[in-house]
């Protein structure tokens, strides 16, 4: 799936009457062109790059009709699938997969749950975590944040907020129209008063875990991004204490910081 361009905030509410009109002219529409521009589509996609265009045509409308499950199927899912305080299916930007993998990775999968996710695997080994979409728009039940990862000395440079007793990676949320380069830049420089430099920026990878202080099956998503800065770190305010920590220090911080820290260690960095 691809990253929508829009800011990354929950949905706006709407009158429920809007809901229903929308979704009886959607239904209209879906019945009556759906077939039209399916059948034109399979011979648009045939004939101009053969069983190759046919194949991956097919597998965006698998994906959609999956995304669509997972919302109207997402009451009996929750009832038959997960255990309570599990990741809740219902996210029309994610699959049924992809929410199954969530819960297996949080171990919130009913009997039931463990048999399809089973017979999934048989077919497609490993398929609902290779599913999981780290993409997703952000909910009530998946906290998106963006983190940046200095290592030095086999160390991670790790903060502490105020009245709490964990360390995570540096950064924070993005606010409206803000680019991951952006927001995470002003966050930095709120939190350790340093600018990190552009030129080296570098994709290090998203981390998901269950978040901290959170109800069970809250999710905390962080996307972590590596890069040179200039200036001297000095925690701000918000920051009670920064430390370096090593892989042996990895109890001191996080759930999802501590994956990152797998992370490195599997790179031999740490």
């Amino acid at each position: 799936m691809i990253r929508k361009k829009k800011p990354e905030t929950p949905d706006k509410k709407i009158h429920p009457l809007i809901g229903v009109l929308l979704f009886l002219i959607s239904l209209v529409l879906l019945v009556i062109t759906g077939p039209l521009g399916f059948l034109y589509g399979l011979f648009h996609n045939l004939f101009r790059r053969g069983i190759t265009g046919v194949g991956e045509y097919l597998l965006k409308i698998a994906i959609s009709v999956d995304q669509l499950g997972n919302v109207l199927m997402q009451h009996l899912l929750n009832l038959l699938w997960i255990r309570k305080g599990g990741y809740p299916f219902g996210n029309r930007d994610e699959t049924i997969s992809s929410a199954l993998g969530r819960n297996k990775k949080l171990g919130m999968l009913t009997g039931f749950g463990k048999f399809i996710d089973g017979f999934l695997d048989l077919i497609d080994p490993n398929h609902s975590l290779n599913s999981i979409d780290y993409y997703v728009e952000p909910t009530h039940n998946l906290i998106d944040k963006l983190g940046w990862v200095f290592v030095e000395d086999k160390k991670v440079l790790c903060v502490r907020s105020k009245n709490k007793d964990l360390f995570y990676i540096p950064g924070g949320k993005r606010d409206k129209g803000e680019s991951d380069l952006m927001a995470l830049s002003r966050e930095i420089g709120e939190e350790l008063q340093v600018t990190l430099k552009p030129e080296s920026f570098r994709f290090l990878g998203s981390f998901e875990a269950q978040a901290d202080e959170q109800p069970p099956g809250v999710m905390v998503r962080i996307r972590c991004y590596e890069s040179e800065f200039r200036g001297e770190l000095n925690p701000a305010s918000e920051i009670e204490e920064m430390k370096w920590l090593g892989f042996e220090d990895k109890n001191q911080v996080s759930a999802v910081g501590g994956l990152v820290f797998d992370h490195l260690r599997l790179e031999g960095r740490i």
